[in-house]
């Protein structure tokens, strides 16, 4: 299943400075299949000319069985595959169970350079991100390892810090502590909260309601998933704000009331 892309999202409303654009026109940025597709397709309309060319390029290079097997999952968007029938290149058939499962990796498809550091920098990675140009910064929050992520999640560039949560190597357990942390920004907790698959795991949904940086109106919503022991302690919570601890308090009482007359 194609989740949310805050990568992609950052390209479609047009917030991508132009050597970051040139990369990912490259190929070389994106690490998975279908966020690189739908960004080159979005950078042949690209005002600038030259990327708009290396964009061009760039598909071309896509080897045409790869992509065909590719277009066949059917989580693909339609426009994307009406886009390559105009070029003339259409789907093979529908992939067996088996073959969707294989792919649930979802591999880029062309070959990146994956390095982030120098072969000969004898630095750790964490040492090393201070150095890093903001391309290597971006691509280390998506193709990093856990501990870089870590630190990126953390980054006051929104891009980068975004990223990290497009990155196919992030883990339900590392999403559960970006959600307990009160220095990521908004828009972090915001795309942790629209992914239904990461809501699946009340590690997340309790991270995110407790979190005072949470928006208030997600909080709210997840509040209602709380057990009614967490119900009662965020009640009392000085750390949230006063609206979620009236209605968790509220729903509490609500619960009680409910047991007393079940009783009765």
């Amino acid at each position: 299943m194609i989740g949310p892309t805050p990568l992609l999202d950052f390209f479609k409303r047009g917030e991508v400075a132009r050597d970051v654009r040139m990369e990912a026109a490259q190929g070389t940025l994106a690490p998975r299949a279908y966020e690189q597709l739908a960004i080159l397709v979005l950078l042949l309309e690209d005002p600038d000319g030259e990327i708009r060319a290396t964009a061009e390029e760039t598909l071309s290079r896509i080897p045409e069985a790869a992509l065909k097997a590719f277009l066949a999952r059917s989580d693909v968007p339609i426009g994307l595959r009406e886009f390559f029938a105009d070029r003339g290149v259409f789907p093979d058939e529908m992939p067996t169970i088996e073959a969707e499962v294989e792919l649930e990796a979802e591999e880029p498809l062309l070959d990146a350079d994956e390095s982030i550091l120098d072969d000969d920098d004898r630095e750790s990675g964490l040492q090393a991100l201070a150095k890093m140009t903001f391309p290597q910064r971006l691509k280390a929050a998506m193709k990093g390892t856990r501990e870089m992520r870590a630190v990126l999640i953390r980054d006051p560039n929104k891009l980068i810090a975004s990223s990290v949560l497009s990155s196919p190597k992030v883990s339900v357990p590392e999403v559960e502590a970006f959600a307990r942390m009160q220095n990521v920004s908004e828009d972090v907790l915001r795309i942790i909260g629209s992914n239904r698959a990461w809501l699946k795991s009340y590690g997340v949904v309790l991270g995110l309601t407790k979190n005072p940086k949470t928006p208030l109106g997600l909080s709210l919503t997840l509040m209602q998933r709380l057990t009614t022991k967490d119900l009662a302690k965020l009640s009392v919570d000085r750390n949230v704000a006063e609206p979620l601890r009236i209605a968790a308090r509220k729903k509490v009482v609500a619960s009680q009331s409910g047991k007393e007359r079940s009783g009765s």
